[in-house]
């Protein structure tokens, strides 16, 4: 059985992308920065495979190389990392009123955070020579579109995107394929009530690149399961 780890993974799309992988016969390690929340979360998805919560908080960046090794000596290993933890902390700020403190804690989850994440299971990816990794990242990251929109968001998740083409550069010819998603505009507490797409819809492009086959793409961008420009 492969075991996939969702970071923020007690709400929203990590949750439905917990839903999916365990249903599709995946052991699924449900991180969430809150223990309690992601237990909560863990027991409300009974049922629908084996799905199990540990506390993974990506900012706490000194405590994943742990946290790795714990899932290598109980698991044998994270085959599957969804680096679905992120922060919208700026939607109304102007860039050019944005504190510098509210930038730092932005890219400090979304970037730094999916980095150490890599950082800590990508390694023993590669050396079983299988391994998944999905960034999930936003249209907001596109530099052709981009406007004022929250600014500091927006700019963390084109550094994501870089972060994507770094890896899986680092983890070539190995069968770890790196990829990040745009989910689109979803139903969830960080996209709000009027959003036009289920959690069920914004899952369905990670869920297809955390199972790809050998030999699919990797340092590539995709929504709605075909790839696009950066």
């Amino acid at each position: 059985m492969k075991t996939a780890l969702v970071t923020g993974g007690n709400r929203g799309i990590g949750l439905e992308v917990c839903r999916q992988l365990a249903r599709r016969g995946y052991r699924v390690v449900l991180g969430a920065r809150d223990v309690d929340r992601g237990e909560a979360a863990a027991r409300a998805l009974a049922g629908e495979g084996e799905i199990v919560a540990r506390r993974v908080d990506v900012t706490d960046f000194a405590s994943l190389p742990g946290v790795a090794a714990e899932m290598e000596r109980e698991f044998g290993g994270v085959d599957v990392l969804v680096n679905n933890a992120g922060v919208l902390l700026d939607e109304e700020m102007p860039v050019l009123e944005l504190p510098i403190e509210t930038a730092k804690a932005t890219f400090e989850t979304n970037v730094f955070g999916a980095l150490a994440a890599c950082q800590a299971f990508v390694p023993g990816m590669m050396r079983r020579r299988w391994g998944r990794v999905v960034n999930v990242s936003s249209g907001a990251s596109l530099l052709a579109y981009m406007q004022g929109y929250a600014p500091s968001y927006s700019m963390s998740k084109t550094a994501l995107n870089a972060v994507t083409r770094q890896v899986a550069h680092a983890a070539r010819g190995r069968n770890v394929l790196v990829n990040s998603v745009d989910p689109g505009w979803v139903r969830t507490d960080m996209g709000g009530s009027s959003a036009p797409r289920s959690v069920e819809k914004g899952a369905e492009t990670i869920i297809q690149l955390a199972t790809l086959d050998d030999g699919g793409p990797t340092g590539g961008f995709f929504k709605d399961g075909q790839q696009i420009p950066w």
